[in-house]
Parts: C-alpha cells; sequence; structure tokens
C-alpha cells in the first residue's frame, strides 16, 4: 500500500523537500516561504477575508480581514490586517489569504461518529431496492471479507474525503485499531480511535485485549478509546471489566444508543431499563460516555443526559436513511441539553458524502416544524461544542492559544455569494444551506495537509486506483466462500 503516499517512511518530510513543496505550489501567488521550507515553524495567514469562529465566550463571530500568526502549531494570535505587523525575521511562511477574492477561515470541524474502514464498502447497500434488513445482512457478509490491508485502505479514503470536506477531527468506532492508527498516522488527521471490547464481526476482541492497546497509548498516532456496538451486547461481567478500564484510563467511550425501539426493548428485556437508565445503573454514565444515534430517547433518558453530561452524537441522515425514527431535538433543548449534542457523519454505508456541512443542513430541516436550530447552534456543534464533548482541549476555535486545525474555503464561490455585506453573519448560513463543497486548503497541527485542493501526504490517484481494485476483490471472494459452502 506504500504507493497511495509520498515516501511513507519520509512522511515527515513530505513538505520538508524545497523541490516538492515549490512544485505543488507553481504559479500559486498565496504560499512565499523564506529560507528552507523544512524549516517552517512559524506561519502568517495574511488578511483573511473572513475568520469565522465561536469566541472566548462561545458566541459566534464573523470577524473581516484578520490575520492569523501561528507558531508551533499553535495560534498565537489573531489581529486585523494594519493593526500589527509581524517582523519578517519571524516568519517562515506567508499565506496570502486577500488575494483572488479572499479567503474565509473556519476551525476545522470535528466528526464525533464515524467507521472508517467501511469505506470500502462504497456502493455495497444502495438502498434502491429490497429490504433494508436484508441489505445490512448483505453488506455485513461483504465486510466479513475484508483483510488488514482493506481496513487500512478503506480509512485512508475515508480520512481523506473526511480531510478535503474540513475535517480535522474524527471519532472512529470500530473493532480494528492497528490498521485505523496507520491510516491516521500517514494522514495527519486527529484520531480518536475506539476500538470495540465485545463484538460480533470480531469475536476475538474482549476487554484484555483493549487493556493491551490503551497500556501503550503513548506509541500510537491515534487516542485509544473504547466502544461497543450496543449495551445489549456485552453481558455484564463484561461491561464490569469495561467500568474497570474507563476509571483505570480514563478514556472515552462510545456506543449506539436507541437507534430503534426494538434495540431499547431488547436492553430493557436484559438490564430492566431503558439505554440511558441502564448506563446509569451500570455506572457507565459520565462526561466520557458519548452516544450516537439516540434516537429512542423518553423524557427521562433525555434529562438524565442532561445529569451526568453524556455526551449525544446527531446523524440525522443516517437516521432517516435507515428508518431509525425522528431525534427529539426539541426535548433535548426543552431539558437544557442543547449543548450536549455534536454532529456525525456515519459511514459511507449511511451516507453519500462524508461532509459535515450538509448534516448541520439535514439537522436544520428536519426539526424545523419543531424547534428551529439556528446557524450558530449548528456551527457551534461542528466545531467548540464538538471539542468539548469529545475532551480535546483548545481544540475548534481560531483563538490564541488553540491548536492551528484551520479550514481554508474561497470565499467567491457558490456557497458564500452574494451574501449580505452589512451582516457578514450571513456567510454562514450561506455555507451551511449550501451544503459540503471541497476545501480549498487545510491545516492540522499548524502543517498544510491539503494545498491548493491537492492532498500533499497522498496520491489520491492511485488511492482510487486502489480502492477500486480492492473492492473488486472483496466481491471474488464472497463469491468464492459462497461457491464453496
Amino acid at each position: 500500500m506504500e504507493s497511495i503516499i509520498f515516501k511513507e517512511s519520509r512522511l515527515v518530510e513530505t513538505l520538508d523537500n524545497q523541490f516538492n513543496f515549490e512544485s505543488k505550489r507553481k504559479n500559486r501567488s498565496r504560499y512565499t516561504v523564506f529560507g528552507q521550507s523544512k524549516n517552517v515553524r512559524r506561519i502568517l495567514i495574511s488578511g483573511a477575508a473572513f475568520v469565522i469562529t465561536m469566541d472566548e465566550h462561545d458566541k459566534l463571530s464573523v470577524l473581516p480581514n484578520r490575520s492569523v500568526y501561528i507558531v508551533d502549531g499553535k495560534i498565537l494570535e489573531v489581529f486585523p490586517k494594519g493593526k500589527k505587523s509581524i517582523p519578517v525575521n519571524k516568519i517562515d511562511m506567508i499565506y496570502d489569504a486577500s488575494k483572488r477574492g479572499g479567503i474565509v477561515v473556519t476551525p476545522g470541524f470535528i466528526n464525533a461518529h464515524s467507521h472508517p474502514p467501511m469505506y470500502m464498502l462504497r456502493s455495497s447497500m444502495t438502498l434502491d431496492k429490497g429490504d433494508i434488513r436484508n441489505q445490512v445482512v448483505k453488506m455485513a457478509e461483504l465486510e466479513a471479507q475484508m483483510k488488514e490491508e482493506d481496513f487500512f485502505l478503506g480509512a485512508v479514503g475515508d480520512f481523506t474525503e473526511q480531510q478535503k470536506n474540513g475535517i480535522t477531527t474524527i471519532l472512529s468506532h470500530y473493532a480494528t485499531f492497528d490498521p485505523i492508527d496507520k491510516a491516521a498516522r500517514i494522514t495527519k488527521e486527529h484520531v480518536i480511535n475506539a476500538v470495540s471490547a465485545v463484538s460480533n464481526s470480531h469475536p476475538e476482541n474482549t476487554p484484555e485485549l483493549v487493556e493491551k492497546i490503551l497500556k501503550n497509548r503513548e506509541k500510537y498516532f491515534s487516542t485509544p478509546a473504547i466502544c461497543i456496538h450496543y449495551l445489549h451486547k456485552a453481558d455484564k461481567e463484561q461491561i464490569k471489566k469495561i467500568k474497570a478500564l474507563l476509571k483505570k484510563y480514563d478514556v472515552l467511550f462510545t456506543l449506539h444508543a436507541a437507534e430503534n425501539e426494538e434495540w431499547v426493548q431488547v436492553c430493557v428485556k436484559k438490564f430492566g431499563k431503558r439505554t440511558v437508565e441502564a448506563l446509569v445503573d451500570l455506572g457507565l454514565a459520565s462526561s466520557k460516555t458519548i452516544l450516537s444515534h439516540a434516537v429512542h430517547f423518553s423524557e427521562k433518558e433525555i434529562r438524565l443526559v442532561k445529569k451526568h453530561k453524556i455526551g449525544i452524537v446527531h446523524l440525522p441522515t443516517s437516521n432517516k436513511l435507515h428508518r431509525s425514527g425522528e431525534f427529539k431535538y426539541k426535548e433535548f433543548v426543552d431539558a437544557g441539553a442543547e449543548k450536549n449534542i455534536c454532529l456525525g457523519t456515519d459511514s459511507v454505508i449511511s451516507k453519500n458524502s462524508l461532509d459535515l456541512l450538509s448534516e448541520a443542513l439535514q439537522t436544520r430541516i428536519m426539526h424545523l416544524d419543531k424547534h428551529r436550530v439556528l446557524y450558530e447552534q449548528l456551527f457551534r456543534m461542528l466545531t467548540s461544542n464538538a471539542a468539548k464533548i469529545l475532551h480535546l482541549g483548545k481544540v475548534g476555535k481560531v483563538l490564541a492559544g488553540y491548536k492551528a486545525d484551520l479550514g481554508f474555503w474561497k470565499l467567491k464561490d457558490r456557497g458564500f455569494l452574494p451574501y449580505n455585506e452589512e451582516k457578514p453573519v450571513s456567510l454562514l448560513g450561506n455555507m451551511i444551506t449550501h451544503g459540503g463543497r471541497n476545501i480549498r486548503d487545510l491545516m492540522i497541527d499548524g502543517q498544510f495537509i491539503i494545498s491548493n485542493r491537492v492532498h500533499n501526504l497522498i496520491n489520491e490517484s492511485e488511492l482510487l486506483v486502489q480502492l477500486q481494485e480492492a473492492h473488486r476483490h472483496l466481491y471474488k471472494r464472497l463469491k468464492k466462500k459462497k461457491i464453496k459452502t
């Protein structure tokens, strides 16, 4: 798989090579590098047309004509262009964000629920004909044919698509760990790598296996966490072990919750209570608990979410596609639990494109008859709210002291123009209602991962060829297995 990347063994040097660095920007004038490009530590984003961010008080700010000074992967200052100058001897690169109509800078988006290796299964469940349950079974049969290299390649495909949609942090929920960690390392994506302690597809997974990963977490590029598919899939002994791991290692714990009423009743039969009530009784309800889907919650459960500071991942497209039911957004608002909610894409099995802007739009449309979700709140869910729910620290804002995970969007674009110049906040409404689109440039930890719409680390053309080839071999293996049986 090494051919899908530019010199994997020299990944750190990808942006250090002067020829490579300059050739990617031939005839482009936004980037000016001083001295040797391998020493790019101090970057000035000069004169962005707008910076859109949540401020220190978590209120929306749309700031015109701003410059952003970055050193060693962190934002040192955000200031009006012309009001201050950074000495040239303190700059290794200038990114001119004022030219050709200007650039809009946002924090990198945060996807709180994804199944990256399932990118390999795109087209396996189109839902055009047939019963959804039957198609899920067929998809699972194909997934069972995946090998380690398929998990890795699928995760690379997933991460790079998410990056092109402005996503810099992902919570991955899956049964394998190492292939996802390797994919995170070569794409430089921030990944919370939640591995199943109990898995139907990988029966070898156990709490003991997860602990081996947690013990060695310092050596991984991604951040280990624990997941299970559904609460009712685990027995009380397994839950006891998971609870001990959470206490010992202080990591995130995530699971699908109440995606349909049928599975809620299975939980009731097994534990005597509905999902959130059972989690409370089992000692698994805390601010480190992240519940995805969360469609069929009672009013009592929503109050418990608020009380125990449980994170909720809303997946509007997936819920609609799988006919899961309607997420009770208004009830969360009424219970004061609105800030417990962030957004996720699920996998390409459940969504046509791995972008969060269209999830924000879907959220607004889906709940409009009962509650108007403001653009500010949607943007908060994509950025600072998700950062808080996932315990990411200073991530999700364009402010001094925050990590330099940034999206660069072309202002002269149908997704922004025309906008009301007297009310530049209208840019955010335009951005969300237009839906997802590819980013121009993407920065993670102060490094440009995407420049001029081109991925700096991954040969995307070769990646797509290899994805198609691997997908074809999956069907071959499945066909061969069926002939044998």
